[in-house]
């Protein structure tokens, strides 16, 4: 079976635009425990693609270095306990890291539906509703497979991955593919080159997450919509870097800024 292309008309499905009845936790609230020591990045990265999304609100849960760093850059990010609608948990975090997985395994026992990145990939399988996010390597060395081996067959390693981890896999790469373990599968081919740069998975993670987050109730209410959610994150995150490439480089800020104006043209359709 051939996977089902994501088309951004599809992704436009996903999104809508607030209402003026709408407020901070109607539009969803996102926990993130991503981000260590050795990689603070990671964290502020993926905040800051969720938080370009119009998502309603952030709480992060990291160290206090990481914490310190965040309420410089992004004060409107919120630090304490409370309501969460969905998760991205492993994103620059070591699976040798005690600290971190303690981290990512409290926010995972929640069972709400989570982003799992990284490190974290190394928890699965889990109970629950959860988006894994391997790329190649990280999905060749859970499979126990050369990394070759995903490259030339990423569309069935995903289906496998999806079918023995329980989970919806989105495996990154030139062409992406979301497979779930019922079978069903999308691909996205819509990113540039350029965007293959360290970060860019964060930010990616970010983008999920808070649309899981956003339509947390369909998702309670029908699972199965979970791979079409990821489907449409990819679409947003594969086009705001196409805007912020025009041909060439570029920083992931730039690509994190075109995020807004992706989503504005797909509610607008």
């Amino acid at each position: 079976m051939s996977a089902t292309e994501f088309s951004e008309g599809d992704a436009a499905q996903l999104y809508r635009a607030p209402i003026l009845s709408d407020d901070k936790y109607s539009r969803g609230v996102l926990g993130v425990a991503t981000g260590s020591l050795t990689y603070p990045g990671a964290a502020l990265l993926g905040v800051d693609g969720a938080l370009s999304t119009g998502i309603g609100m952030v709480r992060y849960s990291g160290p206090a270095s990481v914490c310190a760093a965040m309420l410089t850059r992004r004060p409107e990010v919120v630090y304490d306990g409370g309501r969460v609608d969905a998760w991205v948990v492993g994103s620059g975090m070591s699976a040798t890291d005690s600290e971190a997985m303690d981290r990512a395994r409290a926010a995972l026992s929640q069972g709400i539906p989570s982003v799992v990145d990284a490190g974290s990939l190394s928890l699965l399988p889990l109970p629950g509703v959860i988006v894994a996010t391997p790329h190649a390597g990280e999905l060749a060395r859970a499979l126990g497979v050369p990394r070759e081996e995903v490259e030339e067959g990423p569309s069935e390693h995903a289906l496998v991955a999806a079918s023995t981890w329980g989970a919806t896999v989105v495996l990154k790469g030139s062409t992406t593919f979301i497979a779930t373990p019922d079978h069903e599968e999308y691909s996205v081919n819509l990113a540039t080159p350029w965007l293959a740069t360290a970060g860019t998975g964060d930010v990616l993670a970010g983008v999920i997450g808070s649309l899981m987050a956003s339509r947390r109730s369909e998702i309670d209410n029908d699972p199965r919509i979970l791979a079409r959610i990821a489907a449409a994150g990819v679409v947003v995150h594969s086009l705001a870097a196409r805007r912020a490439s025009a041909g060439g480089p570029f920083l992931l800020d730039t690509l994190i800024a075109e995020i807004p104006a992706v989503i504005r043209g797909l509610v607008g359709r």
